[in-house]
């Protein structure tokens, strides 16, 4: 039989169980939510590779669901600026750094060629002169100096003799000038191998005439050399030329043209008369432009003829004040010769001029 209790005071009451039940659901509710905005936190912070690097605020239990509303998600743009505020000043980019030594300046126009012109001989024959007035032409372009390289220079090669030479447009023409290739026997091959297509002038004149000035120029420098009578001879009671004196040897055009001839045809080769070019140097001009394609541009109203000098001069140009005559050592007045001895040169040279004319089918008439 159950017990009774007395009557008047009420049974005390045990703990119920969903009150505990409860609170634990409350306290895992809590640590759930702080976990998950942790993980959300760290996700958004630190996760993926293209989520950038920022620092968040830490989470807070407390008020978590207020700091998840009010926080701006890590990696989220920032909202957009209201109508009507200024956008931020843009940093202007800047040009390019040019590397060292690559300072800007004006590019020097045209390009250094190989001679398409040489000017070969013959020495005291009126080379300076053909260059001279050649380089009137604005579709020339020539080297002043006398680069020596099939005769003197040529193991130093093409790239060599090609940086000396003026700078051309497509539409110019490069020439050099060397009177002594004419007589060197290794030129002809040399220059064929440079370029078969290369054009080349002789400048000639009467071989007497031109030993006589060859000795004079020589005598104004060594003035110490023997008579010009001396040199021309080994026995001139015999009228034996010595024919191994250079000033000699130069004046048989006929020998040195064979050589030529070897490796280029008539056609690439044009003769200019040195006495013509005294005497008409507006005519002889007309003939070396021809041959080398460019239009008559060098005319009789280019010359001048110096008294002084017995020579022809080029007339001032726009950019000079004064004409162009060739240097002192120009037009130099000869030494006397014994007309004997002229007449003996004469004839030691006839048969070499005949075969000259005949060669090049020009008569020069220094008969």
């Amino acid at each position: 039989m159950a017990h009774r209790a007395p009557s008047g005071r009420a049974p005390a009451a045990a703990p119920a169980p969903s009150r505990r039940l409860a609170r634990r659901v409350l306290v895992l509710f809590t640590l759930s939510l702080s976990c998950s905005y942790l993980c959300y936190s760290l996700l958004c912070c630190c996760g993926g590779p293209a989520a950038p690097r920022a620092r968040c605020a830490p989470a807070r239990s407390a008020a978590a669901k207020k700091l998840l509303q009010k926080s701006r998600p890590c990696g989220r743009p920032p909202p957009a600026e209201p109508p009507g505020s200024a956008a931020p000043a843009r940093r202007p980019r800047e040009p390019p750094v040019p590397p060292a030594g690559s300072a800007p300046g004006p590019a020097r126009p045209g390009t250094k060629r190989l001679p398409q012109a040489i000017v070969v001989g013959v020495k005291k024959g009126g080379t300076r002169a053909v260059l001279e007035f050649i380089r009137v032409h604005p579709d020339v372009r020539a080297l002043g100096t006398e680069p020596h390289f099939f005769d003197r220079n040529y193991d130093r090669g093409l790239e060599w003799y090609r940086s000396l030479m003026p700078r051309t447009l497509d539409s110019q023409i490069t020439v050099e000038k060397t009177p002594s290739y004419f007589v060197t026997k290794e030129a002809p091959r040399r220059i064929f191998n440079m370029s078969r297509e290369t054009k080349l002038i002789v400048v000639v004149r009467n071989p007497v005439t031109r030993a006589i000035s060859d000795y004079t120029q020589t005598l104004s420098k060594k003035p110490d050399i023997p008579t010009f009578e001396g040199l021309s001879f080994r026995n001139r009671s015999l009228g034996l030329v010595d024919t191994s004196w250079n000033a000699i040897r130069i004046g048989m055009y006929a020998v040195h043209l064979e050589s030529w001839l070897q490796y280029f045809p008539l056609s690439q080769i044009h003769f200019v008369s040195g006495e013509k070019l005294i005497t008409d140097p507006a005519g002889e001009m007309g003939k070396v432009q021809d041959f080398l394609g460019i239009k008559r541009v060098i005319t009789d109203k280019h010359f001048y003829f110096n008294k002084t000098k017995g020579f022809p001069c080029l007339k001032k140009s726009e950019s000079s004040s004064l004409p162009r005559c060739l240097g002192k050592s120009k037009g130099r007045t000869h030494v006397q010769i014994d007309p004997e001895v002229i007449e003996q040169l004469r004839d030691f040279y006839r048969p070499y001029n005949i075969k000259f004319y005949e060669t090049v089918g020009q008569d020069f008439r220094w008969e």
